[in-house]
């Protein structure tokens, strides 16, 4: 049953925040023409990309300010707000409480605060690549020294290694861990560990005990992973700038006196007008008040095909007149309309997306320091309470120090999404962060767009319908001699169409276009004419036998164009969007996974929604509605656990941005492809079941390492306290639970079709 959705005159209010975590304030961005409260100061944060950061800012510079609660963090914009007044607090007291929770930062809009530096855009990435190289060169060097290939492995233990090598595991242990390190200090400082403190100790044990390459690897391996987060959050960042700049930069006013004028469209007030020309973007929402034209809304509503209006129809920001002049009235000023709204929705759901701490960040918290606390207490109390001498137990206090070194398990999640994400890249399925390829194998509902998803996108002629006296060559080739220089989306079909069937258009002179009705010219020195079922009728030559067959044709939401030479129909021509050949398949897919809850979400008509649905094997049908629509549904659908959301275009974007996994078509627009968490490049809808088959194996995988890591420490406290283990015991044991996680994580990159009917 299709839901039918209103289109609204104006957009709800929006929360200023949906953040919804403990340990993250939202301030909402302010519209324009409005100011912060002048004790309101914006700090540019570098490195700001997850709650870890806003949580370590909390707590050192929220003592500072009189509370954290005079804090306030935008991840999408990489800024800290602090609401006290200069007098209070200056600007170098603030930063230099962020210099101590590891990070930099500079007042916003200063001179302080420079346009990023190329460290500061490249830096984590040179120092990550750096890493990776030096461990390979130093792998090969010892290879080369030695004369051995398992010595370039790494295996066996790390004594006697040539100064060189050591040297250079060293650089590429720094270069590793130089973002983490000062962030590791500030949670010493703190008394709350955390990961970074955790792969700290982790390369310090390593090299304390002279496991060199496995301190680099370590560092190399957990620099990839924060790399990853960093260029995420920087991608929906640029997807918030693409957004912004799909309104034009300036508008043109129109006086009471009847001059125009150039103008930024901040600076147009509700109830002026503005004129739009053919081929240009609207630059504000409003209601057309002289003119007609086809507009091409798919910016905001996601229609294929272009929709005519006139005098009385609503028209949105961002959308073209395709072929006509448009006089509009002013509804809503430059900050309130639809596509700014589209704008705030991405970075509100960005920030809602603020990623909770992994397993292994929480679990870090009570182990480095119960590791610690045993290690002491073991070299301490037995020989206190006597129960043996002092050498004995601080041995032993040894051997737990170094099997509790949490290499291994530092290293079992990492690997694990390195190699999973390769996997993905190499199947056709971009997924933009290691957090983000565990949420497939936990859908719930999986919902799609319609255009340009799970249809082409483009119109193509369907059906061709000869007149009397007529052929389907004659009446496709007229068409095409009126659509052959037409810049419109149904005229580039017509010629496509022509030229698939090798039908030659006939010449044609004297075109022009009717704006929003239709074309008409001259054929061989007779008039010729092609057009909407609105100019059918203002010719007079529609009959009710014809009335009947243009009606049939537009069945389903087909667009019926009418051809005719003289006083007579030639014929008719009716296009549609063409659905996916994957499309099918992939939703049988997903059913076979035991994804029940699959739904289509879409801004057309809801004909034509229903006969695309039925033709994939959808159920649930939702149509007619704008990214607002589409956003209060996505939060009805997660009610039911999470959530995937499939699309491609601009007015996807807040969706795909909200759903606990946006998935972009890769023919999308750049800004749906930045702001999803992943994207199917070759735009394959069948790779969807197939992620979601390679994510449950990678959560099946990433235990596997987890428990593992922590058994084999186990095993070893247990024959530690029993006096069966040795120190190099503990080191062998645990250089090869390294390696053992690392090969089962490398299985990832052979992960096989998923289980079921190939789509």
């Amino acid at each position: 049953m299709t839901k039918r959705n209103p289109v609204p005159e104006k957009l709800p209010a929006e929360p200023s925040c949906s953040c919804g975590s403990a340990t993250c304030a939202v301030l909402e961005a302010p519209s324009a023409g409005t100011e912060a409260t002048p004790a309101v100061r914006r700090f540019v944060v570098r490195g700001l990309d997850c709650s870890e950061e806003v949580e370590a800012l909390r707590r050192t510079v929220g003592p500072l300010v009189g509370g954290a609660e005079r804090l306030v963090f935008d991840l999408m914009a990489g800024e800290m707000r602090v609401d006290v007044p200069r007098a209070v607090v200056d600007d170098e007291a603030i930063i230099a409480a962020v210099r101590k929770a590891g990070l930099t930062a500079a007042p916003a809009g200063s001179p302080g605060a420079p346009e990023a530096s190329w460290w500061a855009r490249r830096g984590r990435l040179a120092m990550t690549v750096a890493s990776g190289v030096l461990l390979v060169v130093g792998s090969t060097v010892r290879g080369v020294l030695s004369g051995s290939v398992l010595a370039a492995l790494g295996l066996g233990h790390g004594a006697g290694l040539p100064l060189v090598v050591q040297l250079l595991y060293l650089a590429a242990t720094v270069c590793g861990a130089w973002f983490v390190l000062p962030r590791a200090v500030a949670a010493v400082r703190a008394l709350r560990p955390d990961m970074n403190l955790l792969m700290t100790v982790a390369v310090t044990g390593a090299i304390l005990i002279g496991q060199w390459m496995e301190a680099a690897t370590v560092a190399f391996l957990f620099a990839v992973s924060l790399l990853l987060e960093s260029w995420s959050v920087g991608r929906a960042r640029r997807a918030i700038e693409r957004l912004m700049a799909l309104a034009p930069p300036v508008a043109r006013r129109r006086a009471p006196d009847g001059t125009e004028a150039e103008v930024s469209p901040e600076a147009i007030a509700v109830g002026e007008t503005v004129v739009v020309y053919a081929g240009e973007r609207i630059p504000l929402d409003g209601e057309v008040s002289e003119g007609c034209s086809s507009v091409d809304t798919s910016p905001v509503t996601g229609e294929s095909e272009p929709r005519l209006v006139e005098q009385g129809a609503t028209v949105y920001a961002g959308t073209i007149a395709l072929d006509g002049t448009l006089a509009v009235k002013v509804t809503h000023p430059a900050s309130d309309t639809v596509l700014a709204r589209i704008v705030r929705r991405v970075a509100e759901a960005g920030r809602r997306r603020a990623r909770s701490e992994q397993w292994v960040d929480r679990f870090a918290r009570v182990y480095t320091p119960v590791v610690f606390a045993v290690a002491i207490l073991t070299a301490v109390l037995p020989p206190v309470l006597g129960l043996g001498t002092w050498q004995v137990w601080i041995y032993r206090a040894l051997v737990l120090l170094v099997i509790g070194c949490p290499c291994a398990l530092v290293i079992s999640t990492p690997v694990a999404v390195v190699a999973g994400l390769a996997a993905a890249a190499r199947r056709g399925v971009l997924v933009k962060g290691g957090d983000l390829l565990e949420v497939p194998a936990k859908l719930v509902t999986v919902a799609f767009d319609k255009t340009g998803t799970l249809t082409t996108g483009e119109p193509r002629v369907v059906e061709v319908v000869p007149g009397d006296g007529h052929t389907k060559a004659e009446t496709l080739a007229t068409a095409a001699a009126l659509e052959l220089r037409s810049a419109h989306p149904l005229g580039a079909a017509i010629v496509a169409a022509a030229r698939e069937r090798g039908v030659d258009p006939l010449p044609a002179e004297g075109v022009r276009t009717l704006a929003g009705r239709g074309i008409v010219g001259s054929i061989e020195e007779r008039p010729a004419w092609l057009g909407s079922h609105r100019l059918f009728e203002e010719r007079g030559q529609e009959t009710p036998e014809l009335h009947e067959r243009v009606a049939g044709l537009a069945r389903a939401g087909r667009t019926v164009v009418v051809v005719g030479r003289d006083d007579h129909v030639c014929g008719f021509i009716a296009l549609s969007d063409a659905t996916r050949p994957q499309a099918r398949g992939a939703v049988a897919g997903l059913r076979a996974l035991g994804i029940r809850n699959l739904v289509m979400l879409t801004g057309d008509n809801p004909e034509t929604a229903d006969e695309v649905a039925a033709e994939v094997g959808i159920d649930d049908v939702r149509a007619g509605l704008l990214p607002e629509d589409k956003m209060n549904h996505l939060a009805d659908l997660r009610q039911k656990g999470p959530l995937a959301f499939v699309g491609d275009g601009v007015n996807d974007a807040p969706a795909l941005a909200m759903a606990d996994l946006g998935i972009a078509m890769g023919a999308g627009t750049d800004v749906a492809l930045e702001t999803a968490h992943a994207a199917l490049m070759a735009g394959d809808l069948s790779r969807i079941p197939w992620l979601v088959s390679h994510s449950r194996r990678t959560l099946r995988i990433i235990r596997t390492n987890i428990g593992f890591a922590l058994g084999i420490k186990v095993v070893f406290v247990v024959l530690t306290f029993l006096g069966h283990a040795s120190l190099w015991a503990a080191i062998a044991a645990d250089t090869g639970a390294s390696l053992l996680v690392t090969f089962n994580s490398l299985r990832l990159l052979r992960t096989p079709e998923p289980e079921g009917p190939r789509p």
